[in-house]
């Protein structure tokens, strides 16, 4: 059994929205986490008839229930109205809730009772590698992080995600009637896919899938509403190099750019590799500050003339360097260079395939194993 990072104190002691992407393990984690909890689980077509048909219902069952009753409602999404009753019972009855998600996209859009700052959000990840005994990085580049296709045998993975973007066309887009045209919608999914880990340019993508600049906006949006992937603003402080200002985008997890792309068998050296190490690593990083509530603590950089560090954390307190190669060399450093040039107490990091750790020119070489080590033990931010 995988241990995860949430624990039952982080989730349990107030009222909480527990949101996360697809198969990220929810469910599982709140059903190990809290065993003797009332557990209403919106996906049994039973449950969701009933409270659907009268949610009254909900306050009914649980207006007997002593002061710090422990109440979980899973795919809250799925029955906004539902909030209501959990609102009286937070303020009425002094229940706790945990509420469960895939995202908040429809509960905000929809004009739902987001409980007024009753409850507090957290988010679930992919697995990370702190997560794993024995991570195996190769295996996570090629097939993810979400716990059933980490976990697969080699043969199987290909097939679970093949069913898994399939089930999110048909489960997140076309059941809640977010974009009118699916098809256009799954040829943005791979343009994106194509972007990954890039500057987005909105005009490109557009062209590419023959619809307007506003519409690729609003599809990246529901990208990152619904939890399926994010944007990582550029470090806009200038000091001397002219920034570009577009930000990068990145899927939830790294398996999914590679499903949409064909990306298989990865091996280190090949350039699809490079792609995909750096897009874990990112990953990483971002539910390490995530789950610390940081998550704006991440940006890049990127310059007119093509210097660029592909992380950087804080107001230029660390810049990161992803390089897939074994043995990093003083021709990758010039981002970092550059930039300390500008942000002169910048601590200089390059994560790798290195074998060691070691210092060069005043850089940090970490191995990625390493260096996710050291980033969940707090060392590196």
């Amino acid at each position: 059994m995988i241990e995860r990072f949430l624990k039952a104190e982080t989730l349990g002691e107030d009222s909480t929205f527990l949101f996360g992407a697809r198969q990220t393990g929810k469910t599982t984690l709140l059903l190990q986490l809290f065993p003797n909890a009332r557990f209403y689980d919106l996906l049994e077509s039973n449950t969701y008839e009933r409270l659907q048909r009268n949610p009254s219902l909900l306050r009914q069952d649980l207006e007997m229930c002593e002061s710090g009753t422990l109440v979980i409602i899973d795919e809250v999404q799925s029955l906004p109205i539902l909030l209501n009753e959990v609102q009286w019972l937070i303020v009425r009855k002094g229940l706790r809730f945990i509420l469960s998600g895939s995202s908040a996209r429809k509960l905000r859009r929809g004009g739902a009772n987001m409980l007024g700052g009753r409850a507090m959000q957290t988010n679930l990840y992919p697995l990370v590698s702190a997560e794993i005994p024995d991570f195996d990085v190769v295996k996570a580049v090629n097939q993810g992080m979400i716990p059933r296709h980490y976990l697969a045998k080699p043969d199987k993975y290909w097939s679970m995600l093949q069913a898994y973007v399939a089930v999110y066309l048909r489960e997140e887009i076309k059941a809640e009637a977010l974009v009118r045209n699916l098809s256009t919608f799954t040829r943005f999914l791979e343009a994106a896919a194509l972007t990954d880990g890039e500057m987005v340019n909105y005009s490109n993508i557009a062209q590419d899938c023959g619809i307007d600049s506003k519409t690729v906006a609003a599809y990246f949006s529901i990208l990152e509403e619904t939890l399926v992937g994010y944007m990582v603003p550029v470090y806009s402080k200038v000091v001397k190099r002219k920034i570009r200002q577009a930000p990068r985008f990145y899927y939830f997890d790294v398996s999914i750019p590679n499903y949409l792309l064909g990306r298989r068998a990865l091996k280190p050296g090949s350039t699809d590799f490079g792609h995909a190490f750096e897009h874990l690593v990112i990953q990483e990083i971002i539910a390490y500050l995530g789950y610390r509530g940081q998550l704006d603590k991440l940006s890049y950089w990127h310059t007119y003339t093509d210097y660029e560090v592909d992380a950087v954390l804080g107001d230029a307190e660390v810049g990161i360097e992803i390089k897939s190669t074994d043995e990093v060399q003083s021709r990758h450093l010039h981002g970092l260079k550059a930039f300390k040039e500008e942000h002169p107490d910048v601590r200089m990091i390059v994560v790798s395939l290195d074998p060691n750790p070691r210092l060069l020119k005043d850089v940090e070489i970490w191995p990625v194993k390493q260096f996710f080590e050291q980033l969940w033990a707090g060392k590196i931010y």
